[in-house]
């Protein structure tokens, strides 16, 4: 079994907790503002900064990238201090910028790691269909099958009515037949705007509401959640999804095939994996950032080891003045 996450006394997983802490206390100032770019661009350089202090050999394999046109945390980019095991990264330093603008619930800080060279990278292609639920259920669900048809498995395998059954559905005019469907199958519907990656976490975490999560969104979202898949024992089934004529040929040339259906594994092949997050604004799976009075802030974070099967809740308050100061002082402010 693989051990690069493990290093003197902790985990890597606790190194890269530190860069989500830092991405939400900067977004976190701009919540409710209305201005989404420059939340997520002081979210961006606060990740970008602590990732590059981290002992490892890091790649950027989903950041910003060419859909947000992101000058930092590019696909690609290298991270870390070049030293220590190789790591692929997936980054979204704001999961939910919309709310975060809005000052509405569920934005996240998200980052995913995995052993070099394991993670799948859909560049060509920004969306997919996706069907994530909990490890209770990973063996009974199939993306072809209508949404009633996986509801009723799901509920039989979960020992619950289907009325019981809430299903997480982006609030987009493409699944407005897909929420009939869900209602009309007996079960209940958990519409949210903006952050799927929240909502998957949330699908398949035993002590959560949501019991399934389905519909089109980011592609590469859908290899940050399996990620947390391979951490929670859940399961993301998904298939590319080309929007125009011009990215099916684009993603046909590159070498990707839109009718496969793609389980966890081959959005990140390998099994040593970590899924961080640290909550910026208030939700269900995390409290958002506290400004303190006196200048200090608390963080709530969750951080997930797939090879440990450990998922951690951690508080943590910060002393913003020494923060700054430490980061004037090391000339990374």
């Amino acid at each position: 079994m693989s051990d690069n996450f493990v290093l003197t006394d902790h985990n890597l997983g606790l190194d890269l907790m530190r860069a989500t802490e830092a991405a939400a206390l900067s977004a976190g100032r701009w919540a409710g503002r209305g201005d989404k770019e420059s939340g997520d661009g002081a979210a961006v350089a606060a990740l970008r900064r602590i990732l590059n202090e981290v002992r490892m050999d890091g790649t950027i394999v989903i950041g910003e990238g060419e859909k947000d046109e992101a000058p930092m945390l590019a696909n690609g980019e290298r991270v870390g201090t070049g030293e220590g095991p190789r790591v692929d990264i997936a980054v979204d330093p704001v999961d939910g910028t919309r709310l975060l603008a809005w000052g509405a619930r569920d934005s996240i800080a998200v980052l995913a790691a995995a052993d070099g060279g394991t993670m799948y990278d859909p560049y060509m292609c920004f969306y997919m269909d996706k069907l994530v639920v909990g490890a209770d259920a990973a063996d009974v669900i199939d993306l072809d099958a209508p949404i009633a048809e996986n509801i009723r498995q799901v509920a039989r395998a979960k020992g619950k009515d289907v009325a019981e059954i809430i299903v997480a559905v982006q609030n987009r005019e493409r699944h407005a037949d897909l929420a009939r469907e869900v209602r009309e199958a007996g079960a209940r519907t958990r519409i949210f705007t903006d952050g799927d990656v929240a909502c998957a976490v949330q699908a398949a975490s035993p002590d959560m509401a949501i019991d399934i999560l389905v519909g089109r969104g980011g592609s590469p979202e859908g290899v940050v959640t399996a990620v947390a898949m391979k951490c929670l024992g859940g399961r993301i089934l998904a298939r590319l999804h080309p929007t125009t004529d011009e990215q099916r040929e684009r993603t046909i040339a590159a070498g990707f095939d839109p009718a496969r259906v793609l389980d966890t594994n081959d959005l990140v092949s390998g099994d040593n994996c970590v899924f961080v997050a640290t909550g910026i604004t208030d939700g269900d799976l995390l409290p958002g950032v506290r400004y303190l009075p006196g200048g200090g802030a608390r963080t709530d974070s969750v951080v997930m080891r797939s090879i440990s099967g450990t998922r951690r809740y951690v508080q943590a308050f910060h002393q913003l003045e020494k923060v700054a100061d430490y980061a004037r002082r090391t000339g990374e402010g």
